[in-house]
């Protein structure tokens, strides 16, 4: 038996007035995924827990079998297993994403764009570089890593310093969070520092005028997947967090190329190399963040594009190259809502699909796969990370 999972990151909406109060699933054009919720099953899952944050790092690690309340220690350890960082005991890493920031002239702050207009990552690898030379120490260095998405590592750090994701606040005023004098006022000051060599670096040729903290943790400590499951895997993102999250794993983290984390990744080369690992592995978790970045940025045309694109380019890929396996199971779901009128993971429960040749799991039939369809299904898992064990089933 061969397992697939296949990830539309931040798929999940509300209902939009203008779209008829229905949602980008609802209307995006998708019958790849439509045909695995009407042949297999559907049902709805909480991959994120009420009591911890809606993020991309909890979701994923429930959809891969694993407690974020035993497991989770933050974002951003998990992003520096990705890029090779090695956190000592005492370390504590924390995700630095490069933005953009407005200041006016009565002193009020903006974030303006989390992602300084999605940097290039050569451009974006040399101001990185730039601020460990002039700012790292022995209590701070800096690491580059993809576009805007960089991790700083404070050794001796303190982890319970309350930070907010900068991708919540776009757009808004963000002057009271800069001028805390609290115990994150050493993150502050150098935010601060950085900022100040940014604006006036010749290297920065974007719009990237400052960074910004957040997402912090230490080393977490996860069992092995095969330990749990007694299958074989490999992850394909091409996001730091879940390349990290499958180091953790134990799993083997493959790169594509042409694989961005945008709206421009290479889709189907994905779909392509997640059939070429299946020869030799039990287990493929393929994830796409085109929808997401799509939904951080408010673009409703954008999110329909990224979810028709993951359905022809990557879901049809996989179900015709699966055409010649006779036990194979797929799993089509989104790790979180993503809803645009808020441009940010909610805690909703999401809408899973699994099909199976040959196997008719529900007498209820489904007309496609969206967020109404799932809260039709009987099935509602409240524990995220058991949804890997109905997946694997019997041939666990």
């Amino acid at each position: 038996m061969k397992y697939i999972i296949l990830v539309g990151d931040g798929m999940g909406d509300y209902p939009i007035p203008e779209l008829g109060n229905k949602t980008p699933l609802e209307i995006a054009d998708t019958p790849y995924m439509d045909f695995v919720a009407r042949e297999g099953e559907v049902g709805m899952v909480k991959t994120i827990p009420n009591d911890l944050e809606a993020g991309s790092d909890i979701a994923n690690l429930s959809i891969l079998g694993y407690d974020p309340r035993l497991y989770h220690t933050g974002r951003a350890p998990l992003e520096a297993a990705s890029l090779g960082i090695s956190l000592g005991e005492g370390d504590v890493a924390f995700r630095c994403n490069l933005v953009t920031l407005s200041r006016t002239s009565d002193n009020r702050v903006y974030l303006i764009d989390y992602s300084a207009g999605h940097i290039p990552t050569e451009e974006a690898r040399e101001l990185i570089l730039d601020l460990d030379q002039k700012l790292g120490d022995e209590n701070f260095r800096f690491y580059p890593g993809i576009s805007y998405r960089h991790i700083l590592v404070w050794h001796k750090g303190d982890e319970t310093v309350n930070t907010i994701p900068p991708h919540d606040w776009t757009g808004k005023e963000v002057t009271h969070y800069l001028n805390d004098n609290g115990k994150k006022r050493p993150l502050l000051r150098l935010m601060e520092k950085a900022e100040s060599i940014l604006r006036q670096s010749p290297l920065n040729k974007s719009n990237a005028n400052s960074i910004w903290l957040w997402g912090q943790g230490k080393a977490p400590h996860m069992p092995r997947f095969y330990e749990k499951y007694h299958k074989t895997g490999a992850i394909i993102s091409a996001v730091d967090l879940l390349k990290g999250i499958g180091i953790y794993a134990g799993l083997e983290v493959v790169s594509v190329p042409g694989a961005t984390g945008y709206l421009d990744t290479n889709y189907k080369g994905k779909a392509k190399y997640a059939l070429k690992i299946l020869k030799d592995k039990d287990l493929v978790y393929v994830h796409v963040e085109a929808p997401d970045e799509a939904s951080h940025n408010g673009r409703l045309e954008d999110k329909i594009g990224a979810i028709e694109n993951f359905d022809r380019l990557v879901v049809k890929t996989i179900l015709e190259g699966l055409e010649q396996l006779k036990m194979y199971k797929i799993m089509i779901i989104t790790d979180h809502f993503t809803p645009l009128s808020l441009k940010t993971h909610t805690q909703d429960p999401v809408p899973f699909a699994i099909y199976s040749p040959g196997v008719t799991n529900m007498e209820t039939r489904f007309r496609g796969f969206s967020e109404k369809e799932g809260q039709r299904s009987p099935i509602f898992i409240e524990e995220g990370f058991r949804l890997m064990d109905r997946f694997i089933g019997d041939n666990h």
